[in-house]
């Protein structure tokens, strides 16, 4: 169980032993994607046919790392004002998952990828609005620069990687969800609301890096 400060050397190393060196190949991703439904062990109905979409999580590099996050704009038609990792759709005309993760981190908030460099890829996980993510985690640099486009991001903030690897944040919560009711992960950190998708990839992390 991870409960103590971590530091940047002790994560690079986790990363490098633990972490996909390649994404998963799509037939491997829609044979057993995680997501919420794995709370409530609730069956997927095969075949799936999600729409691809890939996330960065961007650890900086900190001497203490940190974890990177949005706010996402309150003027969204979904999601709006919940806390996410810079991503969306895979477009066409992305090359790769890296690829679109980085496009993504350009257009949302203006990280540039000269700041980034891909560390591995964790399992794919599936969102209730059926969107197969795909999380790259990668390293920034702390002298990284942003500027968020505000049609789709309010703000940004770093979380320390020792708090969201401590499973003792990792809280269970349930809401209705489509007439039944649906349990999901939730890490409230400073007044911030955690959860759903983007803490679902975090307790994923957590388990790649910390469980057997």
């Amino acid at each position: 169980m991870r409960t103590a400060p971590l530091d940047a050397p002790d994560f690079l190393t986790l990363a490098a032993n633990r972490l996909r060196p390649e994404p998963p190949a799509l037939g491997d991703a829609l044979a057993n994607p995680r997501g919420d439904h794995t709370l409530d062990n609730i069956p997927l109905v095969q075949p799936l046919s999600p729409k691809d979409a890939a996330v960065l999580v961007p650890v900086v590099m900190r001497e203490e790392p940190t974890l990177l996050f949005t706010e996402r704009a309150a003027s969204l038609r979904q999601h709006s004002g919940q806390i996410a990792f810079p991503g969306g759709r895979v477009d066409p005309t992305d090359d790769s998952i890296l690829a679109a993760a980085y496009r993504e981190a350009q257009e949302e908030i203006g990280l540039d990828s000269r700041f980034i460099s891909p560390l591995g890829y964790l399992d794919p996980y599936l969102s209730t609005t059926n969107y197969l993510v795909i999380p790259v985690v990668a390293r920034v640099s702390p002298s990284y620069t942003l500027a968020l486009n505000p049609d789709e991001v309010a703000d940004t903030f770093e979380v320390p990687v020792s708090f969201l690897m401590d499973p003792a944040n990792h809280q269970l919560h349930a809401r209705e969800w489509k007439g039944a009711v649906r349990r999901y992960y939730a890490m409230p950190y400073e007044g911030r609301y955690i959860w759903g998708v983007t803490a679902g990839i975090l307790r994923n992390l957590y388990e790649r890096l910390y469980t057997p």
